[in-house]
């Protein structure tokens, strides 16, 4: 049996430390975000869902990250505030980090192993690739960078 993802930590972006082990019981999506990609507009989508279904147990939360054509270059504070006044996002907000390579951070390395991509590659290919997990922490499906937040609601649905 893998590990769940609740064992996992990671820097919030307004700081501190957070466990995943406080979202225990929860519905997760997991998302690597960036303020400059043609994909930013779907922090709207992904605001509607934690929205909508946050009564109900979802939490989306979002890892910002610089790693692909350089799309999230500011600090904590212009992303915060970034996603404030465009999106109005809510959801959890994370430090940068990163999601590929030999610094990519431990809650992605096991993302990627539990559901890999395409041809079973692990490889983050863009951002905005979405992880579902399940209130038992299990990763249950990966979604490409172009799979709409709104579509993915009917998946939601069945966790929760």
């Amino acid at each position: 049996m893998s590990a769940s993802i609740h064992e996992f930590t990671a820097e919030r972006l307004a700081g501190g430390t957070q466990s995943l082990a406080d979202y225990a019981d929860k519905v997760l999506l997991i998302v690597n975000t960036a303020s400059q990609c043609g994909f930013t507009p779907q922090y709207a989508g992904l605001e509607a869902l934690y929205e909508r279904y946050r009564e109900r147990g979802l939490v989306v939360l979002g890892f910002p990250c610089n790693q692909f054509g350089a799309q999230e270059p500011g600090d904590a504070g212009e992303i915060a505030s970034f996603c404030a006044k465009n999106f109005g996002v809510s959801f959890p907000m994370f430090a940068r980090i990163e999601v590929n390579g030999d610094h990519a951070h431990p809650l992605y390395q096991h993302l990627k192993k539990a559901a890999p991509g395409l041809l079973g590659s692990e490889a983050i290919k863009w951002n905005f690739t979405k992880f579902l997990v399940d209130r038992t922490g299990e990763v249950v499906q990966r979604y490409a960078p172009a799979t709409t937040p709104d579509s993915i609601a009917r998946d939601i649905e069945e966790l929760l």
